[in-house]
This record gives structure tokens, sequence and C-alpha cells, in this order.
């Protein structure tokens, strides 16, 4: 779409905003997830809510053999997971189900728009991290480059994917579609220091009543610190949460020295091979 005149006026039609012409981003505070974990109930309605909005094809109903979660994971075609987690013993008996709805971290140090060649992963005006459909040219290197697994590329179109934090949506003023179908707001979504603040009371309360919860997301040992919080009623390690990550950043260093070695290697093999060739 192109500006367009009303009354001599130059004006933009209501999609497009002024930044996307060259003018500065409008200021914007910090925007993130919190997730609560004592309050996710395993409806998975935040699961179908980003679908939906997004128009992502559905996971199928496909039985994995080690859970009664059918999802199974983040990538391309799932951006909001609930995973079940399951403890029972060999009787089946005596067990529980507890939840935790897992998305996309929007890393302070991101390993995904550090490592992409093309400029196709971007950081918004809401200081979340999101991948331009069309600029992507499915090379993959955000893949290994993301140490929370949260990206993929998709065989559909071969483009790598993931949750936006529904960007289209908050330019005007709506939350992402997962919070908005949350029925028990286990999934809240606001300026970053609202949400850490939301996070320690709520956490006080609820060691109050004697329960066992943890902040997680918000230590800059995770990427720097991270836009997704969640209160954890589990350790982190059980849900396949580290406790610290690096992204790539901080290893290139040690990447462009390994591969110099390996170029210098070729290079003297090839100059011993031309020598031996001459005598």
């Amino acid at each position: 779409m192109s500006p367009h005149e009303v009354d001599g006026v130059t004006e933009l039609p209501a999609p497009l905003r002024a930044w996307e012409f060259g003018a500065e981003k409008p200021a914007q505070p910090a925007m993130g997830f919190l997730t609560d974990m004592s309050l996710c109930i395993g409806c998975k309605a935040c699961e179908v809510a980003c679908k939906q909005w997004n128009q992502i094809p559905d996971d199928g109903m496909h039985w994995t053999g080690n859970s009664l979660d059918n999802t199974s994971h983040l990538g391309s075609e799932t951006w909001r997971h609930v995973k079940f987690i399951e403890e029972f013993g060999p009787d089946r008996e005596n067990g529980r189900f507890t939840f935790m709805s897992d998305v996309c971290k929007h890393c302070t140090d991101a390993g995904c728009l550090n490592s992409c060649p093309t400029g196709a992963i971007i950081r918004t005006e809401f200081d979340t991290v999101y991948v331009q459909d069309d600029i992507c040219n499915g090379c993959g290197y955000c893949i290994p480059s993301c140490p929370f697994g949260v990206i993929g590329r998709a065989e559909s179109d071969g483009g790598a994917h993931k949750c936006t934090m529904c960007y289209d949506r908050q330019q005007v003023g709506m939350e992402p579609a997962c919070a908005t179908s949350c029925p028990t707001d286990s999934i809240v979504v606001g300026p970053l220091d609202e949400l850490r603040e939301r996070a320690r009371t709520r956490i006080r309360d609820l060691q109050a009543r004697g329960e066992q919860v943890q902040l997680w997301g918000d230590s800059p040992e995770l990427a720097g610190g991270l836009n997704s919080l969640f209160i954890l009623n589990q350790p982190p390690e059980k849900l396949g949460l580290p406790t610290s990550a690096r992204t790539g950043r901080h290893n290139l260093k040690q990447s462009y020295f390994g591969h110099a070695l390996v170029a210098l290697g070729w290079v003297a093999v090839t100059a011993a091979a031309m020598a031996r060739s001459r005598r």
C-alpha cells in the first residue's frame, strides 16, 4: 500500500506506520510475556488461538507414545506449546499433571538475530524479535543459534518461523492472541518492568501459601535477559529450561579461529601437493 492524498494532504493507510517510510520508530516500552505455570490448566487454548490468528497449520492428533501432549515441542508451525509434565509411578497411581505454556523468549541477546545473514530477523519497537518472512532465505543459521530450541524451518515454504508476539496486533493496541484466549490469565502481556513487579508479587503470595515457585527468565545469564518471563512450580531443568544460556555471538571468535585453522591446513596441504608435483 502506498500513501494517498486527501484534500491535498498526503496520508498513510491505516496499516502502515510513519517509521516505515524512514522516520524514527515511536518510543514504546519493552513488552513481554509473563506465563504463570501455577495457573495453567493445560487446555491448549493459547496454542489454538495462536494458530488461528497466524494461520498456522494444525499439529495433527498424532500419538507420540511419550505423553498425552500431541504437540511435543515448539517449532516453525507451533509458536505456543503447552508442555504436559506427567508424574506417575510404575503403578500409574497417585500421580499428577502439571502444565507449562512455552513460547519464544524474545532474548535481549538473540542468537537468531545475531546469526541472520540477510537482516530478516529484526528487533521491533516493542523490543521483541521478529522474522520478516519476505526477507528470510531459509538458510537455517538461526536454528542452531537459538539456545532454547524455539525457531524452526517450515517444509511448506522453507523459511524460518517463530512467535512474533503478535506484532501486527500490538501495532494497533491489541494483545497477542494467546493471552486473550487464556481462561485463567496464566498468560499476561505488558511492559516488561510491570511484568517483573507483577511476578514478584505473585511469587510472594504463592510462597506465603507454602508453594515452591521461582521466576525464570529475568537473569542476564539467560541470553542477556528475556522478554518472556515464567513463574515455575517445577525446577527449570525438569521443564527443559536451562539455568544459563549464551548465544552464538559469544562463540564467534572461537568459531572464526577454528575455521581459520582449517583454512590454513588446506593451504598447507595444497602448497605441499603443488611443491611435490613440481619435483
